[in-house]
């Protein structure tokens, strides 16, 4: 499993595949030292499968630019297994409608979404893990589009972007 600056690792062998700490902690490892400063552990074996499921593993310092499922519409649901995130949802118009702590253990932990939505994340604490599902297949030309009013993800930009997503949900959080 070598993460080699890849967007994910490979997915484990094998017919039944038993979710252990250590697998978690290789993609952990990978998502430290990754330039994205996150890593995706996939557990579907081909991006043609019709249900995706994978370990998302997401350090506070990475920038994950809103983007929305919408050709094809793909619903998502995710499950904070380890930190903290905060979770948004946006108008077209970038403006936040939703903005939602989930932490492991937590009383909100997860949320499923309905396709369409523009939506995006910020690791709150070191090492968050989450659990993602959706449909596949995966195509990498239409699988997400991205919000034209948020700065890409390499770009000058982005950590001032992630900043205020911060910020808004400091604002928010009771």
């Amino acid at each position: 499993m070598s993460s080699s600056h890849r967007r994910a690792l490979d997915a484990p062998a094998g017919e039944l595949v038993v979710l252990t700490r250590s697998l978690v902690e290789a993609a952990t490892e990978s998502s430290r030292t990754s330039p994205r400063r996150r890593i995706i552990l996939p557990l579907h074996k081909t991006e043609d499968e019709p249900l995706h499921r994978m370990f998302n593993v997401i350090q506070p310092d990475s920038y994950v630019r809103p983007h929305r499922h919408l050709e094809p519409p793909k619903a998502e649901s995710w499950v904070v297994l380890r930190g903290m995130l905060a979770f948004f949802t946006f108008e077209e118009d970038g403006r936040v409608r939703d903005c939602l702590g989930l932490e492991a253990g937590g009383e909100r932990f997860g949320v499923d979404l309905a396709p369409g939505i523009f939506h995006g994340l910020v690791a709150l604490a070191r090492d968050t893990v989450i659990f993602e599902v959706k449909s596949g297949p995966y195509a990498p030309a239409n699988d997400k589009t991205f919000a034209p009013w948020a700065p890409a993800e390499d770009s000058p930009e982005a950590a001032s972007y992630l900043a205020r997503l911060r910020e808004e949900y400091q604002r928010r959080s009771p």
